[in-house]
């Protein structure tokens, strides 16, 4: 059973990773704007994410979830959220055509403001001061006055929020989503061999549409091929934001946190005794746990316990990010003890985080090679297991974009400087997300066939 809860409980408990505010009346200010505001989603739709997600955990659909790494208030525009929402529309055709699998589409989109930072402060030239942690928190800009914790940028993310869903609820309802215009979801950019793949792979379901059609099914009667349901995820990270948007639904009771439908927590918030963990307890929504190889099963038991005591299918998706050679080592464990306690979970592997590193240039960087390595590990471990590979994350951006090394495009780490524009860690461009679409629906062919 699920021990009393309130939403503003938290405020009990010691947290990290949040900021300080040198306000505390403009805090509450804000606080109490937002509480004001209107739900950014409903719980009706967390329900309709929840009922797919439970197919996941049956093996019955595929989770794909992507997006931006830090999405920042300068670089929002209509055009970039479009070209975002075209790469996971061509990932998804590209698995869905090769699993038979309908895969469950989660933007990190329209609300990923906020990010953990390894140190509090950041030092350049001798000049030291608050790192930047979203651009909800604080400005990317190295200056004493952008680096203040500012709590009206919650007001600002909202509002962004608020646009970015107004938009995506468009993409997928309004006629850009028809597989009929699947060749037109194509990016200018993307590498001839794989722009091939994909064309091609467009045209066979343009065939399978006109065989269909001609069998009497056609977009009237099903309303699948004209509009996808979307739905959006981030990292429960700044809670005094996430508290004010947690409303009870009138309809079926309830606490859901209207920011979005999915929230995460990270490696570095999810103590059992600490802030984030006790509220996201209380959340119908689901949720995801990101996990590295560090992580013991005993405490991932206790975990489980707290954040699904009634061990709901579709409600946690843990989230892996381990890096390949320990993939091997530490997941074949927690797979077999959680299987043993029958607690219900989906599998999705994050093959970014564990993959970072300096490049000679000095950028921070990830190798596409090393993405691909880990991910192929974590679907043979769960072939092993008799365990179902249920998802990937990625980070990722519908940008022509050079953060990550490889890929059909071959970006060398001389390359990186080209058009390096991300705010906090190295994306996937669209092309190079397309690549692992393919690669990623091999494997899945694997475990289908």
């Amino acid at each position: 059973m699920k021990k009393e809860w309130s939403k503003n409980n938290w405020r009990n408990f010691k947290i990290k990773q949040q900021p300080t505010y040198n306000n505390s009346n403009d805090l509450k200010l804000v606080e109490k704007k937002i509480n004001k505001l209107p739900p950014l989603i409903f719980a009706g739709e967390v329900r309709s994410l929840k009922d797919k997600l439970k197919k996941v955990s049956l093996g019955e659909a595929f989770l794909l979830q992507g997006g931006d790494c830090a999405e920042s208030f300068s670089d929002f525009s209509a055009n970039n959220l479009r070209d975002s929402f075209k790469v996971i529309l061509q990932m998804s055709a590209v698995l869905t055509y090769a699993s038979s699998l309908p895969v469950v589409k989660v933007g990190r989109m329209a609300g990923q403001f906020a990010k953990p930072r390894s140190d509090d402060f950041e030092e350049k030239n001798g000049i030291k001061l608050p790192s930047y942690r979203g651009d909800i928190i604080n400005d990317i800009k190295f200056d004493e006055i952008s680096r203040l914790p500012d709590p009206n940028r919650m007001l600002e993310a909202y509002s962004q929020s608020a646009y970015a869903l107004n938009l995506i609820r468009a993409f997928a309802s309004g006629g850009f989503a028809d597989l009929e215009k699947v060749h037109n979801w194509n990016l200018d950019f993307i590498k001839k061999g794989t722009q091939d793949k994909y064309l091609d792979l467009a045209n066979s379901i343009t065939d399978a549409l006109k065989f269909m059609k001609a069998c009497g099914f056609n977009k009237q009667n099903v309303p699948e091929f004209k509009q996808v349901e979307f739905y959006t995820s981030h990292e429960a990270l700044l809670l005094n934001y996430e508290e004010a948007l947690t409303r009870e639904d009138s309809l079926k009771g309830g606490w859901y946190d209207c920011s979005a439908h999915m929230l995460w927590i990270g490696e570095r918030t999810r103590s059992l005794d600490e802030a984030h963990v006790e509220f996201m307890r209380g959340i119908e929504n689901p949720i995801g746990v990101k996990i590295g190889p560090g992580v013991e099963i005993d405490y991932l038991k206790k975990l489980l316990d707290t954040l699904n005591p009634s061990n709901e299918r579709g409600k946690i998706t843990l989230i892996t990010r381990m890096g390949s050679e320990n993939i091997y080592e530490k997941l074949p464990n927690l797979i077999n003890k959680l299987q043993e306690n029958q607690n219900s979970v989906i599998w999705s592997c994050d093959p970014m985080h564990a993959n970072t590193y300096k490049s000679s240039t000095g950028f921070k960087t990830r190798s596409f090679d090393k993405i691909l390595a880990e991910i192929e590990a974590f679907f043979n471990v769960h072939h092993q297991e008799g365990s179902f590979p249920g998802g990937i994350h990625l980070e990722l951006t519908g940008l022509d974009v050079t953060e990550c090394v490889g890929g059909s495009q071959k970006i060398k780490e001389e390359n990186l400087s080209d058009r390096y524009h991300t705010h906090c860690d190295p994306r996937l461009n669209a092309s190079q997300g397309l690549d692992l679409a393919f690669k990623l629906s091999e494997f899945l062919k694997v475990k289908r066939g």
